[in-house]
């Protein structure tokens, strides 16, 4: 398999996840793709923002610089987006929400600094939906307890429960697909534009880069979000 981490703008250039190198576990030949790499780069960004952020936190001055600037921003603009949707259950999962929020748009603008998005690849969204699906559900029965539970899934007869029992399965599958979708569909529409028009693909398509990855992914991570503290927040809700 070709070796292809990076988005180039050669004719040759393709949307699919390519392996990187392999090796032999337990007698099966295990492929390290594109997909890890792009995602073993996005969380060593954010781990290295995340130690930035810690030791000008420790040191934070009254009269604070341009970088404790950018981290007060973004503290504050995750807490008031999570705090207006779950309300007194913010605090709880502030810290999951705001994760997977920076991760997923990390990954969606990554294609703006040549990497394939690795949320272009169904296997990181259906993890996130899965995520999600636990979380969702665990509160469910912390919150609601096992009879609150059969009572909803029992509403409003009992013979809706098959409907809701798919309807709570659809919820990761909904939400992993949405993004994949929406992702893979950038990244096809970019390699079609290299692929096809190679000899004039000079700066115009730049343009296209700030719709698919910086608006598109932006709106696609607020998407995830906003509906991942939904389910979360009717999740905690007993009555």
């Amino acid at each position: 398999m070709e070796q292809g981490i990076l988005l180039s703008s050669a004719a040759d250039i393709d949307f699919m996840v390519h392996g990187v190198f392999s090796y032999e576990l337990f007698g099966q030949t295990v492929w390290i793709t594109t997909t890890h790499v792009c995602v073993l780069i996005v969380m060593l960004v954010i781990i290295g923002f995340c130690i930035a952020a810690n030791r000008v936190v420790k040191h934070a001055s009254e009269v604070p610089g341009t970088f404790q600037n950018i981290v007060e921003l973004v503290v504050e603009m995750l807490d008031n987006m999570v705090g207006g949707v779950m309300g007194k259950y913010a605090v709880s999962f502030r810290n999951y929400i705001g994760t997977i929020f920076i991760f997923i748009l990390l990954s969606n603008i990554s294609g703006l600094f040549g990497l394939r998005p690795p949320t272009a690849d169904y296997g990181v969204t259906f993890a996130l939906g899965i995520m999600t699906f636990v979380t969702i559900h665990f509160n469910k029965f912390k919150h609601q307890k096992v009879k609150g539970v059969i009572k909803g899934l029992c509403d409003p007869w009992p013979i809706w429960a098959p409907i809701n029992v798919i309807g709570d399965i659809a919820v990761p599958i909904s939400l992993s697909l949405r993004l994949f979708a929406n992702i893979l569909s950038g990244v096809v529409m970019m390699a079609l534009v290299y692929g096809l028009l190679s000899k004039i693909a000079y700066i115009w398509p730049g343009a296209l880069h700030v719709y698919f990855d910086l608006f598109s992914g932006a709106i696609q991570t607020y998407v995830f979000c906003m509906l991942t503290m939904t389910y979360i927040a009717d999740a905690c809700t007993t009555e």
